[in-house]
């Protein structure tokens, strides 16, 4: 049995610090100032005690959600996922992409690299906007640990069916959004 690998996905490069690190950096200087200067020495050094503390837990985390970003670049064939997901997939594939979101669970720390492999691999902008909008909104992991217990079985049944359209609505605008972007930009040129 022969099987062919696919190329590795082409490396982009990424900023280290870029406009939204530098916004956070501002807004969490401010804030540790602002605690400083009301609340004293002792609560600010209480308060970064208590973040490093939890910097270091996520940590793992957001390591292993960027790790199965990669693996997933790596496990799924890129042909499959730019037929499946891609820029011709139609409206197939922004159900493809829905379906997927409901169906995957974790948490931002999981479904975000993944997300962004999907992108590395040719999944459009429109499937992965349905990805993540259907994870976030129609996502069972959500609705069986969260809603049930605190809503009951008739609102949660509701409000997913009610949701079930936006993923694909939010999908659609994103592919008309980034059409209209690319004919501006050659438009320009």
């Amino acid at each position: 049995m022969h099987t062919t690998l696919s190329p590795p996905p082409p490396s982009r490069r990424r900023r280290a610090f870029d406009w939204s690190t530098a916004i956070i950096a501002i807004l969490a200087f401010a804030a540790a100032a602002t605690v400083y200067l009301r609340d004293g020495r002792q609560h600010f050094f209480d308060v970064l005690v208590s973040d490093v503390s939890l910097f270091g837990e996520m940590l793992p985390k957001v390591l292993a959600g960027c790790l199965i970003g990669a693996f997933v670049t790596l496990l799924l064939p890129r042909e499959m996922v730019a037929r499946w997901v891609g820029h011709e997939s139609g409206f197939t594939g922004l159900l493809i992409a829905a379906f997927f979101g409901f169906l995957l669970p974790g948490g931002p720390i999981t479904i975000y690299p993944v997300a962004s492999a999907f992108l590395v691999m040719g999944a459009d902008a429109g499937a992965v906007v349905a990805f993540i909008v259907s994870w976030t909104l129609i996502g069972y992991t959500r609705a069986v640990v969260w809603e049930l217990p605190f809503f009951g079985t008739d609102f949660v049944i509701w409000r997913i069916v009610a949701a079930i359209p936006l993923p694909i609505v939010a999908g659609l605008l994103a592919r008309i959004v980034v059409r209209a972007g690319y004919q501006y930009r050659d438009e320009i040129k």
